[in-house]
């Protein structure tokens, strides 16, 4: 994984990671004139943006956490560092570790100057108190943080960006590093990522940024490092257990960095990342984008985009694309540290192939029977199996109980695989939930009821993971028969019973609502949970009590309905089951929702099959 990542950073990043630098994002800059007197406070970025990160400087000088505590003197960062250290801009700016650390900054700007006069002018004249009084008013006004970022520019030249400074900052780090390797270890090892030998960093100082949505620090995490005794085999502390040399470390640390910023994509509380092999694959081609992103448009054109592809890799359209290679790695933060969640890696056409398979396997009609539900998020997908999240509940502790189950959907849609049972108990449970408490009926009964949308795309996902559940299971045993399968629309010929006893409670209660109207906690609510799981002893009741509500209606309707449940009783025949399994009250959702779902088509089909035979 180490190697991948650096072969990334050397193939793709526009100049090769060097210990002491890394890219920034810089939010404000203090705009001064060409003799560095200052004018204004300045936003850099998108402003447009809520959560405007500012600009992206390529090459910041960065100071190693080591660094940062050799000789036992506080330090701040060189150029590029927080308002708070920059101007003071603090509820507490008399702070005696605040002082410290703008102190030591106004220092490196006078040492600077040696290679850069222009900075020793900043420190001179900006850095004065009442200079800092008037940035940190226009910095209040702009409604800046004390944790933002903060540079210089003079004139039109920002100096971070010069490359004056490197060769002064490359020979004030050595001096730092002379003063941390004094207390490390100078043993010469393997290196894990280049496989030469190496002196090892004690500390991987490069932090990994933007993982603080999934676990991770604002301020950055550590992929490698230890600290626990469990941990330090052979008696190796710090980052001496996974042997890396400083350019290496740095170099991953950039490539991750980058992969997080330019593809991460949030996954139930963790992030996922890929890139490929070969050249970049621009996301209107990336089937990996195509789980999660998009408008409610694209979605729809999801699985038509991925065909398309798939058939033009196949005709030799793309032969750079078929035999490209992808890898994706998911990751979490827990206490300053990434947690490698998982770990993929395969052909690119192998993947588009996937994808179209998945969301083939998702497809199911819409609970209005008129054409397929819209396809899922993926990340839809994965929280349905979860209760509804509550008012004011923290993201991570609602997502924390799908951990491996999160990984399983992952890998079924990327890779293929079979959907575990695990899923299957938490879709089983929330749907017999659902169904019994009645909040179906309420929202489909109301005209505009707020929660129409969320409800029936809560039941769409649900519906679409059972079915591709048993599609799935079904293919990984060779079934191949339309009458084994599960489809997107009702199958009235499915050889299941548990399907059909399912049918057979959807007719039931229609039949009750045709005949009694809205009677409050009807046959659903008060029989769906025991019919589901012990069938023989609730449908032949529901049955016999059916008869009375035919005698409520008209003739015709009546007729309609004793024909439909017949059908369905004689596909039944004398084999209703006493007890249903976890999958097979699966298959009796499925058949109940999708007999639900044929109320309109199989009103419109009545209607047309009269005219034919009047016109007849």
């Amino acid at each position: 994984m180490l190697e991948l990542l650096i072969n990334y950073a050397r193939t793709h990043l526009p100049s090769a990671p060097e210990p002491g630098f890394a890219a920034k994002d810089v939010r404000w800059v203090i705009n001064c004139d060409a003799q560095g007197n200052f004018l204004d406070v300045i936003e850099l970025g998108d402003t447009t943006q809520k959560k405007n990160k500012g600009q992206l400087f390529v090459k910041c000088p960065a100071m190693s956490l080591g660094e940062k505590k050799s000789e036992g003197v506080t330090k701040s960062h060189f150029l590029v560092d927080s308002a708070e250290v920059v101007i003071l801009f603090s509820k507490t700016p008399d702070d005696e570790k605040i002082l410290a650390k703008h102190r030591y900054f106004t220092f490196l700007l006078r040492e600077a100057a040696s290679a850069m006069p222009e900075l020793g002018m900043l420190a001179e004249k900006v850095l004065k108190p009442e200079v800092l009084d008037a940035i940190r008013q226009r910095l209040v006004a702009q409604k800046g943080k004390p944790t933002d970022k903060v540079t210089f520019r003079i004139g039109d030249i920002f100096p971070v960006d010069s490359s004056r400074w490197h060769e002064w900052w490359r020979s004030f780090r050595c001096t730092l590093a002379a003063a941390q390797h004094s207390s490390g270890s100078s043993d010469v090892m393997r290196c894990f990522a280049s496989g030469m030998l190496v002196e090892p960093a004690r500390i991987h100082s490069d932090k990994i940024t933007g993982l603080a949505d999934v676990g991770g620090l604002r301020a950055g995490d550590v992929l490698v490092g230890f600290k626990q005794d469990s941990f330090c085999s052979f008696g190796l502390e710090k980052a001496f257990n996974v042997a890396v040399s400083d350019d290496m470390a740095a170099t991953y640390c950039a490539a991750l960095n980058e992969l997080i910023r330019k593809s991460g994509q949030r996954l139930a509380g963790t992030k996922v990342v890929h890139w490929f092999k070969g050249k970049d694959i621009p996301k209107d081609d990336d089937p990996l984008y195509w789980l999660e992103e998009g408008s409610r448009q694209e979605e729809l054109n999801a699985q038509h985009r991925a065909q398309e592809l798939l058939n033009a890799i196949r005709k030799g359209a793309y032969p750079d694309l078929g035999e490209n290679y992808y890898y994706a790695l998911t990751l979490s933060g827990a206490s300053g540290r990434i947690m490698v969640r998982d770990w993929m890696e395969g052909r690119f056409k192998t993947l588009v192939e996937n994808i179209n398979v998945w969301f083939t396997d998702l497809e199911v009609v819409n609970f209005s029977g008129d054409r397929l539900a819209n396809l899922p998020k993926f990340e839809r997908v994965v929280t349905c199996i979860l209760r509804p999240r509550k008012q004011n509940q923290d993201y991570q502790d609602w997502i924390k109980p799908i951990g491996s189950e999160r990984t399983s959907l992952w890998h079924s849609a990327v890779k293929q695989a079979t959907i575990p049972c695990g899923v299957l108990a938490r879709l089983t449970i929330l749907n017999t939930k659902f169904h019994v408490s009645g909040i179906l009926e309420e929202v489909t009964n109301k005209l505009n009821h707020p929660q129409f949308a969320e409800t029936i795309s809560l039941l769409h996902t649900r519906m679409a993971l059972m079915k591709a559940y048993h599609v799935r299971k079904n293919r990984a045993k060779g079934g191949n028969t339309m009458t084994e399968e599960i489809r997107p629309y009702l199958n009235e010929n499915h050889p299941h019973p548990a399907y059909q006893c399912g049918r057979l409670m959807a007719v039931l209660a229609k039949l009750q609502k045709s005949a009694l109207g809205d009677v409050g906690a009807g046959v659903v609510q008060r029989y769906y949970a025991a019919a589901s799981s012990t069938p023989a002893l609730v449908l032949g009741r529901l049955v016999r009590t059916s008869q009375a509500h035919l005698n409520k209606l008209q003739p015709g309707l009546a007729y309609w309905y004793e024909n439909i449940i017949a059908g369905i009783w004689g596909r039944i025949k004398d084999s209703v089951p006493a007890t249903l399994t976890l999958e097979e009250q699966t298959m009796f959702a499925l058949g109940y929702y999708q007999q639900i779902a044929q109320r309109i088509t199989a009103s419109l089909d009545k209607e047309n099959q009269t005219k034919e035979v009047e016109n007849d």
